[in-house]
Order: C-alpha cells, then structure tokens, then sequence
C-alpha cells in the first residue's frame, strides 16, 4: 500500500476549510467522492456554512463544492447505485437528495428531501434496488463472464406495478426512529416515520443492511459496550398510497470483549458498527474502543438447532431426529490490542464469503476484495483480512518519508499535543484504492496492491487486475482505480488479454459491451508510450461505430413489417459480398428506395458525413508513411477489415445520398475539376480492405495499391484530423510510484505524458479554431457558446444544440448523460482556454 498523491486546500490565516466533526465521506461506482468540510469566516461568533465537496479522481484538484443548505452538521453521505445521486443528512433530520444538473459532474442541485425535525441521522442508505452480483474469485481462469461474474436471486426492497423497484431511501436517527421516503414515478415524496421498537432508546451508532427476501436490517447501539447491539428488521410496503413500515425484534448480541475479564472494563465505548456489506445482514463488524486502544471483533448470525431435553425426545422421537433452529450470533474472530482506531473502510466488491471459506487458494486468498481498511489515531492504516482480521498490508502515515518498522513513531506530534490521522475513510468499488481525510482537511489517495504486499507471482496480478477489469467491464463501473497499478510495461499484455477474453463470450455479450472494451483499451493504451498512439484510434473507432449505427437507423424499408432483413443489415450483406471497387457498381444492387430521406435531415448530417470522407482520406493518404518513423494515428485502422468494411458501407450509403442532395457530399479540395474523388477513394479503400477483411490470413497491401496512396497528397488536399487532446489527467503522472502534492482549485503544474510529444504534429495550434468533438463543427478560437468536457477522454462538445433538426436531436441524445468512452461530462468555464 503506498501513496499516490495529495491535495490539500490553500492556507488561509482567517478563513479556511476544516474538517467537519465527525467528517463523512462516500465514494460512487464511477469515481466520484464526496466528502464534507465546515467554512469558518472572518467573524469568530458566526455560523459555520457547511460544505460538499465533490471531485472526480482523475482531476482531484478541480473540486466542486457545495453550499449544502444545512444549518447542522453533515451527519451522512450516501451515493446511490447508478453514481449519479447523492443522499446528505445532518443533525437537524434534514435528508436532501442531490443530482447532477444537465448530467453534469460538476453542477449538482438538489430538488427532493425529507426530514425528522430535531433529530439527527446517524445512518441512511438508499433502498435496494435488487440487483446483485457474486464474484467467483476461484473461478477468474474460466472463460464465460456468465461463470465469474453471476446474478443472485436478490428481492428490490420494495416494488411497483410490474415488479419494477421502487427508489427511495431509508434512515435511522439518534432517538431510535426510522424513518422511509419513497420517490414516486411523478418524483413525488411518500414518507413514513416508526419507532423501532416499542422502548425507544438513544441510538449512538447504527448500520443498515439488506436479506435476499427483500428485508431490511437495521444495528443499533447506545455507544456502550455493556449495552447488547441490537438488531431490527424492517418491511416497508405501499397501502392505499401510504407508506407502511413494520418492525420486529431479531436477536441481539454482547460484544466477547465485555464477557472477557481481562478487557472486561478496558473497552468501555463501541466507536464502530458496520455490516460488512449493504447485503449481508448475516456478518457484524463491531469495534471498542478506549483513550487509547480498540479491539475489533467479526461476529456471524447462524441458524442452530435448540437443543432438546432426552423427556420430550422419548416423548416424541421426531423432535430429536429434526430439532427446532433458532436464530444465533456467533463470533468468527477478533482481533488483539490496537492502536486507537479512528475510521473504518468496507470492501464493496460483492464477494460471498462463508466462515468455511477462510481457507482458500494460495492465489486467491490475497484478492483486493477480501480485506478491510483501519485507521488509527497515530496516522497509519492497516489492511485486515474481512473475515480473519488477519493483517495483510500497512500504510505508515502521511508524514512519514517511507515504510517504518513497526516500534517507531509513525507520524510526528504536532506542536499542539495533536496528530494528524484519517477521519473518514473509503475504500473504491474496486479494492484497489483507498481515499482518506485526514484532521486538517487534506484527501489522500492511496494504492492498495493486488496481492495485499505478498509476494505473488506477476501472472497472478495481472490476472487480478483483468478479472477487475472484466468486472467493471460488465456492470459498467468506472476503472479508474484499476489503472492506478498498471504500469507501462504491462498495458501490452493487458490488452490482449482483455481482447481474448471478450472474444471468448457469445455474439450478443460481444454487441453489448463492445463500446466499454474499446474505451478500456483507450484508457490502458494512454498509460505507455509504445501505444500512445492506438487511443486516437480507439476513440476514432468509438465515433465510426457511433456514426454507422446512427445513419443505419435512418433506413426504412419501403413496406412496413417486412419479415426480410432491415436495410442496415441488407447494406452490410451486400458490401461484404460484392468485393467490385466500382462504387456504382454496388450501388446496383441496392434498393435505392430504402435509402430516401429528407432533404432537411440529409443536409443536417453533413458535418458527420464530412468527418467520414476526411477520415478515409487520411487513412488511404497515410498508408505509405505507416511502415518507417514513430506509429501514428490510423495506424490500426489498416490493419482492421472490420472497420474498414464500415467505412467502405458508409461511402455507399454516401453517394446514394448524393444522388438526393449533392450538398451533403463531403467537400474535397481536388486538382482537377474532372476526378471524382468519391470513386477514387472508394476504389482504393476497397484494395485495402480486401488485403485484410480475411482476420486470419491477412496480407500486405501490393506495391500498386501504395504508389497510388502516394500520388493522393497531389490530387486531394489532404485535412489535417482533429484528435481528441492529451488527456491533462492526473493517472499519467503516476507512473514512477512517486506520490504527487496538489492543491483544491490550482490545476498542477507538471508535465504531461513523456509521450504526448508524439502527437504534437497532430494537435491544434493554440490559436487555431476549437472543435466540437461529437457535433465536429468549429467552435472558434474562444468559443462563446457554454461547453462540456468529459472527464475521462477530453472530448468537448456545446452543452446545447445550435441546431433543431430530427436527425441531430437523435444523434445528440447518445450524448446526453455520457461521452462516447462512458465517461461523465463536466462543464467548461466560459472561453475556455
């Protein structure tokens, strides 16, 4: 486990951010953290405003921050499943529900809330939803994603007409309410508020947890360890548009350091109370503390039969052979003596464990997924097994220069008698990061190894972090965190690997994830030098396959339910067959009538249909010079007869469409005013796409084929692409393990990728017109219209259509909540740079 980098807020002698008390902090499946801070002002009496802050990991320096509206203290924070929502809930009652505004990552507004006037929450959580995942760790060498990665019978806590589950989020306050709010189909709230059980009692600490069966569980505690932690279960159901909640009493349990006489009165306090994950109501982490040590203990609920006296067994045999279970808690492990612990972090990878398992794999019982983060009040963090609490990796405090033997001081004593540590704690979706907040406001990114510090061997690693990636692949959860622990030299193997196994799966898994491998791989390639240049082509590869789906669907066949084949998958027969480099040749076997459109909507296109023009020529111009110097962009568009035979499909749909509206054709500078570039282009695509439609036995473009490519520069001007920019983002300065000091609202100033000076001769000059990435219009040199980057690629766009037409609406729509690599936008200040 080591440091990856730092960022810290800018000293301020009179008015600063401080950490809220107690600070909270979340952390969402698409890498969004948030976390909360107080603002004091110049006035020493005045009223603290309380902040949240969100930021995405990739730029942690371009922090959002909220004025969250609550006059007391942020008590709660909780994303919801999709990462797009926010739960906050302070200790007035007040719950607000915050969403991004645009579907922008750094807009948020909140439009719905709930609240129990005067009594704080001190747990909340999102309904289940009813989906769940189990990954099978021991099976990551099987083949079929459906074997590693399967969906569990799991009940949505509560559910509509249609069995559809209902939203809306569930809370626990400090008086031992419990209260529910439901967000109708209309967005409309529906809320209900019941005592958890008949004698309320002050509850200091509660978690909340999920059965299969659609119940909810609830832990409470009064804070002392010689009080049982008490267990609840909940039911919440809908009557005569109502909301009903009913409770009933489950069996409770006394932590094992309370019944030992040696720590009998050491642990006076349970600090914390966990389930070990949102659907596992069956596993408990608790942890006492004192001034200066806490014990921490796992405890499992079983069923187990009663035991029965021999009189009623002689009485009735039956009662012996089956025996009445009950419901029991019974403790699995618990640790020695700590250090002080200051925060607790969960794995969220939906891992099964039993008691049974603890005895698993020499490869597999070091996975991410299997061990929990412990903060101490000296400044270090340690990894402990989930189950076990077995150590498994430790992180040596902030201050500390380098890993310490463990009887030295970790972290230095501050001049007031105080010392830094971590307040609040999260781990990622992943287990392969950990964030901490530390007592003076500073965020601290952390790497958690995939073998948890053991020696493993380096195939074994690699193979965690595909499995990873194949995981994130699937639910469509944000990787980022996985790229932490690739270096350059693994980025190659990673690839091919990922490309091998997605081949594996079947034709219909293939078409779903096929747009998530291809930004994956983008996102690998940008982390070496050697392949810097295949992420322009993995983005372009993004946009061809956009463009081709979205001009197919503008086909109609003339007759309506026609059992035969839709005029895109008749296009894409007929071009693959007929190998003739005459494109009016193939025209002739077309039905022309299919592809008749209006001429609005034709002319609307124009600007994606100058892009694939441009793009042909550039890669037929560039073929000639991809053989000697550095690899440049385009390179695997050569070698790629799939993507080749779609842009052969396209220039056919193209000139068809040009018999309609010629002003739609894409504008080639020639000259001569006699070429027909179309024809020529077309007839030298289809050279090269015959050289390599055969994936298996692919050959080298002839001599002719490249003397031709040479003479194009002298026939055509050839346009100069705009590639999607260098990615400013922080994963590219982390390469050399040295961890990186940044500052909340300054962009650091570092160098950028070592390799980015290859692709200069392919970026824009600073004063030469910007350009809208998706709609591919210029946007000016400083563009006046409000813009939207993605966090992930760099790719801008206008944040609102200029243009009305049907076509480009729809066009524009895949667009709205996400970029084309799956990466979420964010805004751009006015004129961007």
């Amino acid at each position: 486990m080591d440091l990856a980098y730092i960022c810290e807020w800018e000293k301020r002698s009179k008015s600063s951010h401080c950490p809220s008390i107690p600070l909270v902090c979340a952390w969402s499946c698409r890498n969004l953290i948030a976390f909360t801070t107080d603002l004091k002002n110049e006035e020493e009496r005045a009223d603290l405003t309380h902040l949240i802050h969100i930021l995405d990991t990739e730029h942690p320096w371009d922090v959002h921050s909220i004025n969250s509206g609550h006059v007391e203290i942020v008590t709660c924070l909780e994303w919801d499943q999709s990462g797009s929502r926010l739960l906050s809930a302070d200790a007035d009652g007040l719950i607000k529900c915050w969403s991004m505004v645009e579907h922008l990552a750094n807009s948020w507004e909140s439009t719905v809330g709930s609240a129990v006037e005067g009594d704080p929450i001190v747990a909340l959580t999102w309904l289940h939803n009813g989906v769940k995942l189990a990954l099978h760790v021991e099976k990551s060498g099987a083949s079929n994603f459906g074997e590693k990665f399967s969906r569990v019978k799991f009940s949505p806590s509560l559910t509509v007409f249609g069995g559809k589950p209902m939203e809306g989020w569930i809370a626990v306050t400090i008086s031992g309410l419990v209260t529910v709010s439901l967000l109708k189909p209309n967005r409309q709230l529906l809320t209900s508020t019941e005592s958890l059980c008949r004698l309320r009692c002050r509850v200091a600490l509660a978690d909340i947890a999920f059965t299969g069966g659609g119940n909810i569980v609830v832990a409470t505690s009064d804070g002392s360890s010689a009080s049982p932690v008490q267990f609840y279960k909940v039911c919440v159901s809908v009557v005569n548009e109502k909301c009903k909640i009913d409770t009933e009493i489950l069996p409770s349990l006394f932590m094992r350091c309370t019944t030992d006489p040696i720590r009998k009165d050491k642990y006076l306090a349970i600090t914390h109370l966990k389930f070990l994950a949102r659907d596992m109501s069956e596993q408990m982490l608790l942890c006492a503390s004192n001034q200066s040590n806490s014990i921490v203990e796992c405890w499992s609920l079983r069923k187990e039969g009663l035991p029965v006296n021999n009189i009623f067994q002689q009485i009735s045999p039956t009662v012996g052979d089956k025996p009445p279970m009950i419901l029991k808690w019974r403790i699995l492990s618990a640790t020695n003596d700590l250090d002080r612990v200051s925060a607790v972090a969960l794995p969220k990878l939906p891992i099964s464990l039993t008691s049974t398992d603890l005895k698993v794999a020499n490869d597999t019982k070091f996975f991410p997924g299997l061990g929990l983060a412990l903060a101490f009040h000296d400044g270090n963090i340690q990894i402990i097994h989930r189950l076990s609490l077995q150590a498994m990796a430790v992180f040596y405090g902030a201050s500390s220069s380098s890993q310490r033997s463990g009887d030295e001081p970790a972290i230095k004593r501050r001049p007031g008698g105080t010392q830094v540590h971590f307040k609040a704690l999260q781990m990622s979706w992943t287990s392969l990061a950990l964030v901490g907040i530390d007592s003076h406001g500073k965020l601290c990114m952390l790497r958690i190894s995939p073998s948890m510090g053991h020696v493993l061997d380096v195939n074994i690693s690699l193979r965690h972090l595909l499995f990873l990636l194949e995981y994130c692949m699937v639910t469509g959860y944000d990787w980022w965190d996985i790229l932490l622990h690739v270096q350059p030299g693994m980025v190659q193997n990673l690839v091919e690997k990922l490309h091998e196994e997605y081949m594996r799966q079947n034709a219909a898994l293939q078409q779903v994830l096929s747009t998530r491998i291809i930004a994956m791989k983008a996102s690998l390639c940008k982390l070496s030098s050697a392949t810097l240049a295949r992420v322009c082509d993995y983005h372009a590869k993004l946009f061809l396959s956009a463009i081709s789906c979205t001009l197919k669907s503008l086909l109609r066949p003339p007759i309506l339910n026609t059992p035969d084949k839709s005029p895109g998958d008749r296009l894409t027969e007929i071009c693959s067959k007929i190998t003739d480099v005459d494109i009016d040749k193939v025209m002739i076997n077309l039905k022309t009538e299919e592809f008749v459109l209006e001429m609005t909507t034709l002319q609307s296109l124009q600007q994606l249909i100058q892009w694939v023009g441009d793009f042909v020529l550039y890669l037929l111009a560039s073929l000639p010079n991809q053989g000697t110097g550095p690899v440049r962009p385009g390179h695997s568009f050569l070698r790629d007869g799939a993507a080749l035979g779609m842009l052969r499909e396209l220039m056919v749909m193209i000139r068809i469409w040009g018999l309609l509206k010629p002003t739609c054709l894409p504008i080639y500078t020639a000259t001569s005013d006699t070429q027909d570039s179309m024809s020529l282009l077309f007839r030298l695509l289809t050279k090269l796409w015959i050289c390599c439609r055969d994936e298996t036995h692919p050959s080298e473009p002839d001599d002719s084929l490249i003397d031709e490519c040479c003479l194009l520069p002298s026939q055509l001007l050839i346009p100069s692409l705009d590639w999607l920019p260098v990615n400013d983002a922080i994963i590219c300065k982390l390469q050399n393990k040295q961890p990186v000091r940044l500052q909340f609202g300054k962009p650091p100033a570092l160098s950028g990728h070592a390799a980015s000076l290859q692709l200069d001769a392919f970026a824009r000059a600073p004063g030469q017109p910007k350009v809208d990435h998706l709609r591919r219009i210029y946007l000016g040199t400083y563009p006046t219209e409000d813009c939207k980057s993605c966090t992930r690629c760099g790719c801008v766009t206008m944040l609102h259509s200029p243009n009305k037409a049907t076509a480009v609406k729809q066009w524009e729509q895949r667009w709205i909540k996400n970029c084309l690599c799956g990466g979420l936008w964010k805004r751009m200040p006015f004129g961007y740079p």
